[in-house]
C-alpha cells in the first residue's frame, strides 16, 4: 500500500500531526491488537483527520462499532488503495471488501529492507482451527501459479534482493487449489536462484498436516546451497485432548514425525514452533505433555502466547481457563524455554553467513548462518548486503557474535531504485520473529508471521518480528502509516526520496514548481501590491483633508 501511494505521488510521514490523512492496518489475531486500532481511531478521529482502515480487522469484523464512518479497504483489495485514499481525502466514505481476484505480485513496494523480498504464495488456508479468526477475514485458500511466482522471482533477484521469504498462512497448504503442490513450486524458485548462493530463499511457516506427505522432497529443497536450513513448524499444544479442540488436523505424533524426518535429512537444521498457552478445558496433565515436548527437543525459538478468545470463533464459546493459571503456565513454559543453550557447540566454528541489517546499536551487522542462526559482526556498512565467512567468537542465549574471515564475491546486480526504503535497525536481542527469543510471549497466529507478517502488524506473532526482521518506525508506532499529500504531483523522484525518509530541500526549491505554485505565488504578490497601494491611498488623502 505504501509503494502505491508513493508512486502515485503521495509521501509516507512517521508525524502524525502532518499527515493529510492516517492510514491504519490491522491484524485481527488477538484481542491487544484490535485494541491498538480502537486507540488510532479515537486519537486520528480526536485530531479530525481523514481515516482508512485496512487489514484483517475491517475484512473479518466489518459492523464494528469503531468502524462506523470510516473508509475501509479490504485484504485483497490493497490494489485500490490509492483510489480510496483519494475518495476519503475528498469526504466521501469507501468500503472495498468483497473478494476478488488475487492482488498483482508486481504492485509498487516500499520495502522495510531492500535486501529482503517477502512473497506471498497464497492466501487464506484450508483449516478451520476454532481459535482463529483469521479465516473470517482471509477466507479460504487461493493459491498464485507457479509461473507469476518465479517470474516474480526473477524480477527481484534483477534488482538485487538478496534474501527471497515465502509468506503465507500455510505454505504447505499451496497449490491445493490449482493442481500443484509446494515441492513443484519450490523446485521452480530455486532453479532460478544465482549458483554462487548470493540470494537466499527462506521457506514460510508451515502447519503439519500438509507437508507430511512431502516431507522427503521439502527435506532435499531445504538441503539446497541456496535455501536456509530453517522452518517454522506451529504445534500449539503437545496435547492430543488440546488438538483436537483447537481442530488443528493433526497430532502430536504426526508433529514429531515432521521434526525428527527433517532433522534426520537437512544438516544444521532448525525448526521454531508456536505453544498457546491456556487453551480452554487445557488441564494441568495436557500442559505438563507440552512442557515435556519442549524440553524434549529443546527448540532454539518457542513463541509462546496466552490464550485469547477472538470474538466469532467456536474457542470463544468454550469454557475458559482461570486467567492466574493461564499466566503461571505461560511463565513456567518461558522459563523452560530460556533454560535452553541452544548455540554452545557453535563456538570456534567456521560458517557462511548472509548480511541484511544493522543492529539498533549500531555497531553490529546483523547476518544468519544457512540454518538462520542470527550472527553479530562489526564491519562496515558497505558490506550489507553481502555474504561472507566467518568464525564464531561467542554465543549467547538469542545469538551469536562472529569475526569476518572473508567477504565473498557476489553476482553484479543493478538494486532497485529509490522505491526501497532506507535500512532499517535491528535489534541485535533480535526483535525479528524467525531469530528471536519469544520468552517476551508474542501472539499467537494460525496463519504464522508471514502473512500478519510481512507488513505492518500488531502483535508479536508477526513479531515486529516480523515475520519481518525489522525493528522500524512502523513497527515501533504498530500499524499506521501517516500519508501526507503531495504539493506537486510531477516530481517523482523528489517524492521517492521523501518515502525513503530523506528530507530534500528540492521541494521548495523555486525551479521544482509548478504552474499552479507560480501562479499563486504572482497573485499573492499582486494583492500585496494593491493592499499596499490601497493603504497609500488612505494615507494621502488624510492628509490632503488636514
Amino acid at each position: 500500500m505504501a509503494g502505491q501511494l508513493s508512486a502515485f505521488g503521495y509521501a509516507i510521514s512517521d508525524n502524525p500531526e502532518e499527515g493529510d490523512l492516517w492510514l491504519i492496518n490491522t491484524c485481527t489475531v488477538k484481542n491487544p491488537s484490535q485494541s491498538a486500532m480502537n486507540t488510532l481511531i479515537t486519537k486520528c478521529k480526536s485530531a479530525k483527520k481523514p481515516l482508512v482502515v485496512a487489514g484483517c480487522v475491517p475484512q473479518g469484523s466489518r459492523d464494528l462499532k469503531e468502524l462506523e464512518g470510516v473508509s475501509i479497504v479490504g485484504v485483497q483489495q490493497i490494489d485500490r488503495v490509492v483510489e480510496v485514499v483519494e475518495e476519503t481525502l475528498k469526504g466521501h466514505e469507501v468500503r472495498l471488501l468483497n473478494r476478488k481476484t488475487l492482488p498483482a505480485l508486481d504492485l509498487p513496494k516500499v520495502r522495510k529492507n531492500k535486501f529482503v523480498e517477502i512473497l506471498p504464495i497464497n492466501v487464506g488456508c484450508l483449516g478451520a482451527c476454532t481459535y482463529c479468526k483469521t479465516k473470517h477475514a482471509r477466507g479460504h485458500l487461493g493459491s498464485y501459479t507457479v509461473d507469476s511466482l518465479v517470474e516474480r522471482v526473477k524480477t527481484v533477484i534483477a534488482d538485487g534482493v538478496r534474501e527471497i521469504w515465502l509468506s503465507s498462512e500455510d505454505t504447505g497448504a499451496y497449490g491445493r487449489d490449482i493442481g500443484v503442490n509446494l515441492p513443484v513450486l519450490l523446485n521452480a524458485i530455486v532453479a532460478e536462484l544465482p549458483p554462487d548462493g548470493s540470494t537466499m530463499l527462506r521457506i514460510g511457516m508451515t502447519n503439519p498436516p500438509f507437508i507430511l506427505e512431502h516431507l522427503k522432497e521439502i527435506a532435499a529443497v531445504l538441503c539446497h546451497p541456496c535455501v536456509y536450513s530453517f522452518l517454522h513448524v506451529p504445534v500449539q499444544s503437545g496435547s492430543d485432548a488440546v488438538l483436537t479442540a483447537m481442530n488443528r488436523e493433526y497430532t502430536v505424533s504426526e508433529f514429531r514425525t515432521v521434526v525428527d524426518t527433517l532433522t534426520e535429512l537437512v544438516p544444521g537444521m532448525q525448526i521454531a514452533t508456536d505453544i498457546i498457552c491456556g487453551f480452554p478445558g487445557e488441564t494441568d496433565e495436557d500442559f505438563s505433555q507440552t512442557v515435556n515436548l519442549i524440553k524434549e527437543y529443546k527448540f532454539s525459538q518457542v513463541h509462546i502466547s496466552q490464550f485469547y478468545p477472538r470474538p466469532g470463533t467456536p474457542a470463544a464459546r468454550m469454557k475458559k481457563v482461570p486467567s492466574t493459571i493461564v499466566k503461571n503456565r505461560s511463565r513456567e513454559l518461558t522459563s523452560v524455554f530460556e533454560a535452553f543453550t541452544p548455540y554452545n557447540g557453535m563456538e570456534g566454528k567456521v560458517e557462511r553467513i548472509w548480511i541484511t541489517e544493522i543492529a539498533t546499536d549500531g555497531i553490529h551487522l546483523v547476518g544468519h548462518t544457512k540454518g538462520y542462526v542470527q550472527v553479530l559482526i562489526v564491519a562496515p556498512e558497505t558490506i550489507l548486503g553481502t555474504s561472507a565467512i566467518v568464525k564464531i567468537t561467542s554465543v549467547g542465549r538469542w545469538s551469536v557474535f562472529g569475526e569476518v574471515l572473508e567477504t565473498l564475491p557476489q553476482v553484479n546486480v543493478k538494486m532497485a531504485p529509490s522505491k526501497v526504503s532506507n535500512q532499517e535497525k535491528h535489534s541485535p536481542c533480535s526483535n525479528q520473529y524467525d531469530s528471536c527469543a519469544c520468552s517476551q510471549e508474542p501472539e499467537p497466529c494460525s496463519c504464522g508471521p508471514d502473512i500478519c507478517g510481512g507488513q505492518i502488524k500488531l502483535d508479536k506473532c508477526t513479531v515486529s518480528k516480523n515475520d519481518s526482521p525489522m525493528e522500524n518506525r512502523a513497527s515501533k508506532n504498530p500499524i499506521h502509516w501517516f500519508v501526507r499529500k503531495r504539493r506537486n504531483h510531477a516530481q517523482k523522484k523528489v517524492e521517492n526520496d521523501i518515502a525513503l525518509g530523506l528530507e530534500n530541500e528540492q521541494d521548495w526549491a523555486p525551479g521544482s514548481w509548478g504552474f499552479v505554485d507560480r501562479a499563486l505565488l504572482v497573485g499573492i504578490f499582486v494583492s500585496f501590491l494593491m493592499i499596499v497601494a490601497v493603504i497609500m491611498h488612505l494615507e494621502f488623502r488624510t492628509l490632503l483633508s488636514k
